[in-house]
């Protein structure tokens, strides 16, 4: 019998424990001192860039860990480039964040009565973050949260030990626990970490667990951002060079494997277009990755993750679809976890490729005649992250823009939406709730306070019970 069952505590209850006694601390902390001025709040942000530039290369090393390969450029191009993008851009723009703005009085209630809005920080925030971008997905919000003047709960996945506990021993030197804790996902932490009383929620992972997260929050009331993922298509118009096209979407179908929730799921090209399009892969992929052993390819995250891709793909084959891999040697790699990346021809509606998010290196392709189609096949389903139309005619982005919702889009490109600073970011429907981000982010974390100030004279005295003849006038003259 261990000791923590001797006293009648499993570790789980250890775990709920300390992580009731960080949220009251920091909880403390934020009624201590609940509305940090401007130079805290940049203090706290130059703080988060020093410390991704003083830990970049154990940062690196850690994430090739959880991941068994993962390319260090890709590391570099896709985690700290952005996050301090974002850094950059909020030290410059919090000040004007926080100002109280103005806002119109109804000027025939109140003559010399104000109106203003206050942002004010929520308090502590809870965030959940998945495997693919721990960083970026870690230190992106927390540019939102700590801009907005709130402390910061973080949960990481259980495929990112490696990283994970590089954190939990390298941040104190930095932030205080009371101001930014992580948290190791050490089997039922997730669910003890979402049914926390946070002032906000923040959840980055996939649609059936947020749906479990949403549920709990509710239970305290507990405002939730979700940020999960879906089928986002590409649809490439008959206009539209097929050479840069390809360049393009295969650059992004191909970082970090596909394991990204803005990558593209299925492609549509004009009918008799993939042929052309398949041979400008080979080529351009080829170059990329001259072979599955490429130290730029990345590794699938796990080996549950390596099955269900592969299995999937034997699956489509099986059912008649054809398998096109794009570069040269064996299909896939289970000691490694590297996939060649491939493309799909004719997968059944009812195969896994098109029944859930892909989450990997394997493109499907659908042809079509009329955009008309892709209209209705891409509204037929859950609206998805993000939808990528690729034209030089602004009458058929026009189309896409106004008659398919989506979170969000980038035109003649892919997944480059999410990476601006000033756009925010978040799904729709089934793909999420909620946008961080720039200002959205500062003002997702924020209570953007209503504030009347009323004036030395006010009318409405007249309106008070007993209510008369100039009562009524008055209420005549107001609803004319």
């Amino acid at each position: 019998m261990s000791n923590s069952s001797a006293h009648g505590l499993s570790e789980l209850d250890q775990l709920s424990t300390e992580l009731e006694a960080v949220l009251q601390s920091q909880r403390t902390a934020y009624f201590a001192r609940p509305v940090p001025s401007l130079n805290e709040r940049k203090a706290d942000l130059l703080k988060l860039k020093t410390y991704l530039l003083e830990n970049k290369d154990g940062i690196v090393a850690a994430i090739h860990a959880d991941y068994g390969n993962r390319s260090m450029h890709e590391t570099l191009l896709t985690e700290l480039v952005p996050t301090l993008s974002e850094i950059d851009h909020a030290i410059g723009h919090v000040k004007k964040w926080m100002k109280p703005q103005r806002r119109q009085v109804d000027l025939r209630n109140y003559l010399g009565a104000s109106n203003r809005v206050i942002p004010q920080p929520l308090g502590v925030v809870g965030c959940i973050v998945p495997w693919n971008f721990p960083i970026n997905l870690t230190f992106v919000p927390l540019v939102s949260i700590f801009s907005a003047g709130n402390r910061a709960m973080v949960k990481m996945s259980e495929n990112s030990r490696h990283l994970c506990q590089y954190l939990i021993k390298t941040m104190p030197g930095y932030f205080s626990k009371d101001k930014l804790a992580f948290f190791d996902e050490t089997g039922g932490v997730g669910v003890a970490f979402s049914k926390l009383k946070f002032d906000h929620l923040l959840f980055t992972g996939s649609g059936n667990t947020g749906r479990a997260v949403m549920a709990a929050a509710a239970q305290n009331l507990c405002p939730v951002t979700l940020e999960l993922g879906g089928k986002s298509p590409a649809i490439v118009c008959a206009d539209f060079p097929l050479r840069k096209a390809a360049e393009r979407l295969m650059f992004v179908k191909c970082l970090n494997a596909g394991q990204i929730c803005t990558t593209v799921d299925y492609l549509f090209l004009p009918k008799g277009k993939t042929p052309e399009f398949i041979e400008l892969a080979k080529e351009i992929v080829q170059k990329r990755y001259p072979s599955i052993d490429s130290v730029d390819l990345t590794s699938i995250i796990d080996e549950r993750s390596f099955n269900r891709l592969t299995q999937a793909l034997m699956q489509a084959q099986a059912q008649g679809a054809t398998l096109i891999q794009l570069i040269p040697g064996k299909p896939w790699d289970a000691v490694t976890r590297k996939i060649a990346p491939h493309i799909v021809l004719h997968a059944p509606e009812n195969s896994d490729l098109w029944q859930r998010e892909i989450f990997g290196p394997i493109l499907p392709i659908l042809e079509y005649q009329q955009i008309e189609e892709t209209v209705q096949y891409i509204n037929q389903r859950a609206r998805p992250l993000a939808v990528y139309p690729f034209s030089n005619d602004s009458r058929v982005i026009e189309v896409f823009l106004e008659r398919v919702m989506s979170g969000g889009v980038s035109v003649n490109d892919a997944l480059f939406h999410v990476g601006q600073t000033d756009l925010p970011f978040g799904g729709v429907g089934e793909s999420g709730m909620g946008h961080y981000h720039g200002q959205e982010g500062f003002n997702t974390f924020s209570k953007l306070r209503p504030v009347f100030y009323q004036a030395s004279f006010s009318a409405v005295k007249f309106l008070w019970p007993p209510y008369g003849k100039f009562a009524s006038k008055y209420l005549d003259f107001l609803t004319k």
